[in-house]
């Protein structure tokens, strides 16, 4: 079984951002523990959190997560590679995707993103505005390890809400709304 993507630098940026901007009906691709499922749900103006992602033992975690939290009656879990199985659409999508770049076959889908690193990434906001409802809007992060060019944004306006500069690599959580 795939190891569990543990909160991280990258989990805390986008959970600063869940915290103060997510409302309504809520989708957090690619869950891993579930931090930002939980913290969502937690929320008062959040009615609903579907988590997806592709690892079982990732599901599992973000349940108990859940559970542990009180607030495992707003949730969903759904297995799936991004919108595989899910239905409807949402008012906020939540992406903490996986996005360092990888030789060959990713060694771990939880941060392996591709060649390039944006592979997953690409594929997600081609399909992400059919699951989005008006006015509505994605949360994601990316590092500047990952080569995204202004093509893999085509479609988006983004607002740049937050950088952090590590050492090796700027984290940068965005908004993107489809134009």
């Amino acid at each position: 079984m795939e190891p569990v993507y543990r909160p991280a630098e990258d989990s805390y940026l986008l959970l600063r951002h869940v915290e103060r901007l997510v409302r309504g009906d809520v989708l957090d691709m690619g869950t891993g523990s579930g931090v930002q499922a939980v913290a969502a749900a937690q929320k008062g103006k959040v009615y609903t959190v579907t988590a997806v992602d592709l690892n079982p033992a990732a599901l599992i975690e973000a349940e108990k997560r859940g559970r542990a939290s009180g607030v495992l009656g707003k949730m969903r879990f759904i297995q799936g590679d991004l919108f595989t199985g899910v239905e409807g659409a949402y008012d906020w999508i939540v992406f903490n995707p996986p996005y360092l770049p990888s030789e060959g076959q990713p060694d771990d889908a939880s941060w392996a993103g591709g060649e390039t690193g944006y592979e997953t990434i690409a594929r997600f906001l081609e399909e992400a505005p059919r699951h989005l409802r008006e006015g509505g809007g994605i949360l994601m992060v990316y590092s500047s390890l990952t080569c995204l060019g202004e093509k893999v944004f085509r479609g988006y306006e983004v607002e740049v809400l937050e950088e952090t500069h590590l050492f090796y690599e700027t984290l940068t959580c965005v908004r993107l709304t489809p134009s």
